[in-house]
Order: structure tokens, then C-alpha cells, then sequence
């Protein structure tokens, strides 16, 4: 009897073995690991959002709510996790502020990845959809938003303000707002308002004071303190020179010795040296040159003892030990060249000031530049702080204010905060799903209910019922108030426009840009391969 057809197994034929599960599997860690960074900054969110404390591994305690600050110092392994930390950096290097605001954002849209996944639809269905959710969104804003001068120093203190209210130093956010905002408009070149380099903004850190003792020097400021006993310490009508040579005695060559076996060889080499020094002293005071930067020296004193004796003689005081970092800085401010030898230090290549004095700030002495005769373009900020945690977390709220500036000098245009623009952006985004057809439709509405998380967290950073308040605040935006948002302090849904609380449309642009970009990426990934080496 010949055996049934049915039992036999054949073997595919060609058929190689493919593991379907895999890049489902991996797909779906890689959006796990990264949601996790994103619940453990979202609680940093708003004005009313906790702050975190880093203990670094050399035991240094740092306390702030900056998004990308925390970030870069968490010690993240997954590779995708990584993607949400440089994300964090991009939207610091782009815009300054929103750091936290685009990580909540881009683990919200990984979530509504999640839910398209779970229904089938292709990854690359919905990484091309979402491309297109942020041009609208995008458009959305520019909508909203409203043109402003910058001239208008009002304005431009109100979004900067913003920015700091969220920071531990809001209650100081009176004074460090105007500060940054003068320091911006500053430094801004008229007709080339998109180049603003905050290199230019000098911000030294002195302990000591409170943050009120913040001030704007529009001149230079030194941190050390000016060399020499018997020097003098304020001097007016400055004639001031920058040189990159030593003041002290020349050595020999590394492998090469001088031994001196007797009384008079000695002191023929003091007399050497003494002649030496004195050469250029005098040089120096027949330039009429009475206030010395030195470049700090790798290899010797830049100012010996003896050189700074005869530099006390003729009445000049000595800033050493300048950082050589720091040269380019000092001479963008003066508007001089450095001095790299003797025969180029005349009369001509010198800068006069009105005022060079040694001013003392807490426990610590700096030497202060005002009056520069033809100044640059560069401003410098004197941070205060009773402590090392309130001035770091100053200096970086500062560094987040003057990036809100210099956002608003870039693209002049500002919008509401208080969740506003996100709410705004979900209610078109989800009229505008109705209108399109087939996989777009579903992740339209996905990617507009996503951004319903900013405000959610924003109330319920601040202790609201977060699906109350952000129903009603879909309510009023239905209605056509488009200013309504959530105003922490009352508690309450108010016109935010009415209680001073803007920021740069481009800190919103970029953050949904950036966002979707990443989510893009993370969503392609289908495999993780690990190198041999």
C-alpha cells in the first residue's frame, strides 16, 4: 500500500530562515529604553517642575531642572537612550531652552509609535507621516505666533523672564532678565542679527554675594587679582598693553646646564639678568604703557620677582597669568593685537581706558576694564552666588536667558507658553486627520493626541488634575481662544498672553523638528549589531 501524500514533510525549497519576531523585538526596546529617559526628566517640567539632584562619581553634588544638563551627566548605556541625550544637546546647541519640553515631547510620540506598531502599520508608514504631522505643526506655530522689534526691550524681557521662571533663580528673574537682554543686543552686529555668538557674552563666576550682585560689565573683567605689593590699584586714563612675552630672565635650552663654580661668575649672571629685565622695563615706560596683560607662560614666570619690583617702580599694574584661551576674548574687547616682542611694544600699539581698577567681590579681587576708547563687540557678566550649586545653577539659567535672546534676535517672533501652542497644534492636527485618508489619518491623530503632553505634565507638575484641566483647556482653544493656557500660579486656565508668559516660536519650531527627526530614527532601526573590536 503506498503511504499517504500527507505524512511525507518536504522541505522548503531555497527558503532561508528568517526570524520575523526580531526587528519587532528590538524596535520595541529600543522605544522602551528611551521612554524611560523621558519619565525620569518629565517631573523637571515647568515652572513648578522638581529639580534633580547628580551626585558625580568624584562626589561633586550639582542641583538643577535643565533638561540637557541632566541629561549629559546621566550615565545612559542603551544606544537609543543615547539618541533622546543627544537630542537634549541639539535643542541646547539650536535654541538654548526647551530642553526638557522636546525629550517629554519625542517619549510622547514614541509611545503613539507604540499604539501604530501594535495595529500593523508599517514603521516606515509612520516615520513618513510623522514627516509630515511636523511640517503642519510647524505651520501651526507660524500661525500663532506674533512679529516682534527688537527695539521692543519689553518684549524681549518678558521671554527671557519666561525662561527663568522655571529655573531655581525665577525669583531673581527681575534682574537677570533685562542683564541678558542687554548683554544680547550688545553683542549684535546690525545686519547680521543671525550670527549672534554668545562667545562673545563673558560670564565669570565669582563666589560670594547673592545672585542680586549679579551685574553687566560692558568692558573686561579679569579673575585674578593684579600682581605686585606696591603696585597701584586704580588707575585712570589707562594706556594698556597686551604682550606675549616673559618679563623674566631667558633659560637654556631643556638638556642644557649652566654650572657656576665661583663668587664673580655669579654674580656677573645677576648683574646679566638684572640688565635684562631692566631693558625691558624701560621699554615699557617709554611707550607710556601703564597697565600690563601677560600671557600665562608653560615654560617659565611670565613676570619674575624682580621684573615685578622694577614694574611697581614705574607705577604699572601687572594682570598675569592670562589664559591663553582667554586672549581672544581680551583682544576682540579691546580692539588691539597682542604684543609678541620687545620691538613691537610703541605708543602706537597700545589702547587707552578711562578706568582700570582692582575691585574686590566677596572673598574674591578682580581687575575691572571700563571705558575702553574703541571697544568691541563682547560684554562681560559678573554671576553671583552664596554658595557653589546657587552659582552654577545661576550661571546656567543666565546661559538659558541669553539663548531665549539671542532665539528672538535670530527669528523675530514669539508665542504663548503654558501649554498653549501644544493644545493648539493637537486640535488642528486632529481636524486636519479628518481630511486625509488611509495610514495618515490614524498616525495624524496619534501624533496630535501625543502632544497633548505638555500641558498634561505641566498640570500636573503643579499639582492640577491633568485630565480636567487639559479637557477644559481644549475646550477654550475649540472656542477660539487661542491664548488660553495653564497659568501654574492661580492654578487656573487663563489668557497667558495677559500674564506676560512668551517665549521664541523658534524654541517650539526646533523642538518638534528635532523631536520627529529622532523618532524618525529610532523607528528605521530594525536591528542592533555589535563590532568585533
Amino acid at each position: 500500500m503506498a503511504p499517504k501524500a500527507g505524512n511525507v514533510a518536504r522541505k522548503p525549497v531555497g527558503q532561508a530562515f528568517k526570524d520575523k519576531s526580531k526587528p519587532q523585538d528590538v524596535r520595541l526596546s529600543n522605544i522602551q529604553a528611551a521612554k524611560a529617559v523621558c519619565d525620569a526628566i518629565r517631573t523637571s517640567l515647568g515652572p513648578r517642575g522638581m529639580d534633580k539632584m547628580i551626585q558625580a562619581s568624584n562626589g561633586e553634588v550639582s542641583i538643577t531642572n535643565d533638561g540637557a544638563t541632566i541629561l549629559k551627566q546621566m550615565n545612559v548605556l542603551h544606544p537609543a537612550a543615547k539618541m533622546l541625550v543627544e537630542l537634549s544637546r541639539a535643542q541646547d546647541v539650536e535654541a538654548g531652552d526647551g530642553t526638557t519640553s522636546v525629550v517629554v515631547i519625542a517619549g510622547a510620540l514614541l509611545e503613539a509609535c507604540e499604539k501604530l506598531l501594535h495595529k500593523g502599520i508599517h514603521p516606515t508608514a509612520i516615520s513618513d507621516s510623522f514627516q509630515r504631522c511636523a511640517n503642519k505643526a510647524i505651520e501651526i506655530i507660524n500661525d500663532m505666533s506674533t512679529p516682534i522689534a527688537l527695539t521692543d526691550r519689553e518684549t524681549l524681557i518678558k521671554s527671557a523672564s519666561t525662561s527663568l521662571n522655571s529655573k531655581v533663580v525665577s525669583q531673581q528673574s527681575s534682574l537677570l532678565a533685562p542683564i541678558a537682554v542687554d548683554a544680547v543686543l550688545r553683542v549684535t552686529e546690525p545686519g547680521k542679527e543671525g550670527a549672534v555668538d554668545l562667545k562673545n557674552i563673558k560670564v565669570i563666576r565669582s563666589l560670594g554675594g547673592t545672585v542680586e550682585d549679579t551685574e553687566l560689565v560692558e568692558g573686561l573683567v579679569f579673575t585674578s587679582r593684579s600682581a605686585g605689593v606696591n603696585a597701584p590699584k586704580r588707575i585712570e586714563k589707562a594706556k594698556i598693553g597686551l604682550i606675549q612675552f616673559c618679563i623674566s630672565a631667558p633659560k637654556t635650552d631643556m638638556d642644557h646646564s649652566v654650572i657656576v663654580s665661583d663668587y664673580a661668575a655669579m654674580d656677573r649672571v645677576l648683574k646679566e639678568e638684572r640688565a635684562y629685565i631692566l631693558d625691558i622695563v624701560k621699554q615699557i615706560k617709554k611707550a607710556g604703557c601703564n597697565v600690563l596683560l601677560v600671557q600665562k607662560s608653560i615654560l617659565r614666570d611670565a613676570v619674575s620677582d624682580l621684573a615685578q619690583h622694577f614694574l611697581d617702580k614705574i607705577k604699572c599694574l601687572v594682570v598675569k597669568d592670562v589664559e591663553r584661551e582667554d586672549i581672544e576674548f581680551v583682544c576682540k574687547t579691546l580692539n588691539c593685537r597682542p604684543i609678541a616682542s620687545l620691538d613691537h611694544f610703541v605708543a602706537e600699539n597700545l589702547v587707552n581706558a578711562d578706568l582700570v581698577e582692582e575691585v574686590s567681590s566677596g572673598t574674591n579681587k578682580f581687575v575691572k576694564i571700563t571705558g575702553i576708547q574703541n571697544p568691541g563687540r563682547t560684554v562681560s557678566i559678573v554671576c553671583r552666588g552664596p554658595n557653589k550649586l546657587v552659582l552654577e545653577e545661576a550661571a546656567r539659567s543666565l546661559h538659558d536667558a541669553l539663548c531665549v535672546v539671542r532665539c528672538l534676535v535670530k527669528k523675530r517672533a514669539q508665542i504663548v507658553g503654558g501649554g498653549a501652542p501644544e493644545i493648539e497644534m493637537a486640535l488642528q492636527l486632529a481636524a486636519y486627520a479628518q481630511t486625509v485618508e488611509g495610514v495618515d489619518a490614524y498616525c495624524f491623530r496619534a501624533y496630535a493626541e501625543a502632544l497633548e503632553v505638555i500641558p498634561s505634565t505641566l498640570a500636573e507638575n503643579a499639582g492640577l488634575n491633568p485630565i480636567a484641566t487639559v479637557t477644559e483647556l481644549r475646550n477654550r482653544h475649540a472656542q477660539g481662544e487661542k491664548n488660553a493656557g495653564i497659568n501654574v500660579r492661580k492654578g487656573a486656565i487663563t489668557d497667558i498672553f495677559a500674564e506676560n508668559v512668551v517665549q521664541p516660536a523658534l524654541v517650539n519650531i526646533s523642538a518638534i523638528s528635532l523631536a520627529t527627526e529622532t523618532i524618525r530614527s529610532i523607528l528605521k532601526i530594525d536591528d542592533i549589531v555589535n563590532t568585533i573590536s
